[in-house]
């Protein structure tokens, strides 16, 4: 499967959710979802509502997800069948997997706008963990480990940018982000009701056990 690179909200409409993909604009006025809260389409908002079905309900909470964290097929499958080897309850841990790649701790930590943003900087090499650079976006955080922007990049306006805007929240709880260093770590392995993340794992667990 290729990589995506049509119009980002796109996605957010066809799923009739935000999945928080464009930073900051996903919180505003001007956000597609809230202006046409409706399935992208040439029928537009007149198309016919139609009921899903099991399989259709299982499929879109798949791609939510798997947009939701910019992963393709490809990746998205090999995450699910590595964490299914995996002790627990298999749903959960995919979505502890998706939550502990680098990426995504990037972002969670506000160094990056966006998980999109946060592959760019890891990949750019301006990411290090433990103190070494990594630039590899699906690598996986373990509980105890330190990210940060490495300190020549802490000025870049991208990060400027986003530690601005993240600065009107807070991180996840098991998260510790030092902001004035730009660097932070997993202080513990996340636990389902810390990922902010409105999924139905399960649906996810069915489809791919079919």
């Amino acid at each position: 499967m290729g990589r995506y690179v049509g119009p980002s909200c796109r996605l957010c409409r066809r799923e009739t959710t935000k999945l928080f993909l464009k930073g900051t604009k996903c919180l505003t006025e001007k956000c597609p979802v809230e202006r046409r809260a409706y399935a992208p389409g040439q029928h537009g908002p007149t198309a016919r509502p139609r009921k899903a079905s099991e399989y259709a309900r299982q499929m879109r909470e798949k791609q939510k997800v798997r947009r939701i964290y910019g992963l393709n097929e490809r990746q998205f499958r090999n995450t699910f069948e590595a964490v299914s080897r995996e002790p627990g309850v298999k749903g959960t841990n995919l979505l502890v997997a998706l939550e502990s790649r680098l990426d995504n701790v990037v972002h969670r930590m506000g160094f990056a706008v966006s998980r999109k943003a946060a592959r760019q900087l890891i990949t750019h090499g301006h990411v290090e963990v433990n103190g070494r650079r990594v630039d590899i976006p699906a690598y996986r955080v373990a509980p105890g480990e330190e990210v940060r922007v490495a300190a020549a990049s802490r000025e870049l306006v991208a990060v400027k940018q986003a530690q601005e805007s993240a600065s009107r929240g807070q991180p996840p709880a098991w998260l510790s982000v030092d902001a004035g260093m730009a660097a932070g770590r997993m202080t513990e392995r996340p636990a389902r009701e810390a990922i902010p993340i409105n999924a139905q794992e399960q649906l996810i667990v069915e489809l791919y056990s079919k």
